[in-house]
């Protein structure tokens, strides 16, 4: 009976053992989970931030060239030349847009003179 109760005990232990390491797992698998949220939660938080920083240098270099365009620093006036002729270009295409619908509208005027035309007449029937 001894070597029953040995083996017994041995196995309660082992047991006990293998019950606290599976308890320390749990933890420290629990404690990195946190950790990994945490700086998920912060890499997000950095990311929206600067989100914010370039939403915030936009609008800050278009006050900046609405309010300097004619008079930028020297060191900003290649920038704001850029965009003034960008914007002259834009315009340039907006009008010659304008003109193709134009031209497009006139051609569906000719188009459904065409049509008209090819009908035959009420009063040849």
């Amino acid at each position: 009976m001894s070597n029953y109760d040995d083996f017994k005990k041995k196995a309660k232990d082992a047991f006990d053992t293998l019950a606290d390491v599976s308890v320390e797992a749990y933890k420290l698998a629990e404690e990195k989970a946190k950790v990994i949220a945490r700086k998920a939660k912060l890499n997000a938080g950095i990311a929206n931030e600067r989100a914010i920083i370039r939403r915030l240098n936009v609008e800050i270099g278009s006050i900046y060239y609405k309010l300097h365009k004619d008079n930028p620093e020297e060191s900003l006036k290649q920038q704001c030349d850029d965009i003034t002729a960008a914007y002259e270009r834009i315009d340039a295409k907006k009008a010659e847009l304008e003109d193709l619908k134009n031209a497009a509208s006139s051609y569906a005027d000719v188009e459904d003179f065409e049509e008209e035309s090819n009908k035959p007449d009420e009063e040849s029937k």
